[in-house]
């Protein structure tokens, strides 16, 4: 589904990212482990889009999407790519259930068609009595899920995750990391996760362990 070819990325002097290949298959999780500057953020910036590599090539589906202008970008990655932050960054005047719909007014969608959507993906989640709750009404986990409802809403093909569970507690933390096996075995979700967790990291499909800039092992 998506394959990095050599990608470098320096910030002035320091190379963080070097030579770095690797593909990412539909309807897996796949976890970026390594120690703290290992380049692991960097290296899920660029794979989703956020950021832009200095050299390699990026393709989605076989599409060279490293070739895309500004514009043409945004539109995939609202479409195609899905984002979990250590921090919800819900939006704290809106409920649960208008925090999930953002990504499809983004993209044009109407209203009736969003929140069905939403109310879907909040149900599935076990968010179902919570949907009129604002963030500052809901738990830590909860205000996680629904970043993961928020993330699936526009049914994207690839959910990149950075350190999704870090600001959590362990029971917590063991919900959110069943959840993302239960959305793949249901969903056909896939999902890549940058992750300190070595325990999570051992459960998912594979592993990807970086050091100094590069993967060392799969």
């Amino acid at each position: 589904m998506l394959t990095a070819t050599n990608i470098t990325k320096s910030y002035d002097q320091l190379q963080v990212l070097k030579d770095v290949s690797l593909e990412i298959n539909a309807k897996e999780v796949v976890a970026i482990v390594g120690a703290s500057g290992a380049g692991k953020t960097t290296l899920l910036q660029i794979l989703s889009t956020l950021d832009k590599a200095d050299g390699g090539n990026l393709l989605f589906n076989g599409e060279d999407i490293s070739k895309y202008g500004e514009k043409r970008l945004a539109k995939f990655r609202n479409k195609e790519i899905g984002f979990i932050f250590q921090f919800h960054h819900l939006l704290p005047e809106f409920t649960a259930l208008e925090n999930v719909c953002i990504p499809a007014y983004i993209l044009g969608k109407g209203r009736k068609e969003s929140e069905e959507r939403a109310l879907e993906l909040l149900t599935i989640l076990g968010l179902k009595d919570r949907i009129n709750h604002k963030p500052s009404e809901l738990s830590g986990g909860e205000n996680q899920r629904v970043a993961v409802a928020r993330a699936m809403m526009n049914n994207p093909a690839i959910i990149f995750a950075d350190e999704p569970t870090g600001n959590l507690d362990s029971a917590n933390k063991e919900e959110i990391h069943q959840l993302f096996f239960d959305l793949r075995d249901k969903l056909g979700q896939t999902f890549v996760i940058v992750t300190h967790d070595s325990d999570f990291a051992d459960q998912c499909d594979r592993k990807l362990v970086m050091k100094d800039g590069r993967i060392i092992n799969e």
